[in-house]
């Protein structure tokens, strides 16, 4: 299992590839507020239900000085088709090795459907200006989320 981050841990630091293949690191982000989230798969209905939200809301999210990165296993191929099929606004970046999302502790045992299996952990991180989590959440819903994000973050 891997371990879990809490708010005032340092964000694990990391760069993968875009949909388009362009490398994004999370220092690029530096000196803004940014929300990693990780995501179990592409173009599944929970998956564009999220990414969808996080689309709708980006304008506002920026506003507030928040930058959005989505994560997943997926490859950077099916990530462009996703963006493209889902108008999404956002980077999408490719962790096909899991390692990001282990660091984040992203990735591990999960209960799907009354089973335990390992997987991705559907998560959302807050990271401030200066690279330290200001807000962790594991196990998150894909429905419904960006808007309780916004009301916990004042958004």
């Amino acid at each position: 299992m891997s371990t879990r981050l809490q708010a005032g841990d340092p964000a694990p630091d990391f760069t993968l590839d875009d949909a388009d293949g362009t490398p994004v690191s999370l220092a690029d982000f530096r000196g803004r507020k940014v929300v990693v989230y990780f995501y179990p798969a592409a173009s599944t209905p929970g998956c564009t239900k999220e990414a969808c939200d996080f689309r709708d809301n980006l304008a506002e999210l920026n506003e507030a000085g928040i930058d959005v990165l989505g994560v997943s296993p997926d490859k950077p191929a099916k990530l462009a088709t996703f963006r493209d099929a889902e108008q999404l606004t956002f980077p999408l970046l490719s962790d096909p090795g899991r390692e990001v999302l282990t660091a984040w502790g992203a990735f591990g045992e999960k209960k799907l459907y009354g089973k335990t299996v390992t997987g991705v952990i559907r998560s959302t991180f807050l990271v401030d200006e200066k690279g330290t989590i200001a807000d962790a959440q594991y196990n998150v819903k894909a429905t419904g989320h960006v808007a309780k994000l916004r009301r916990d973050w004042k958004v």
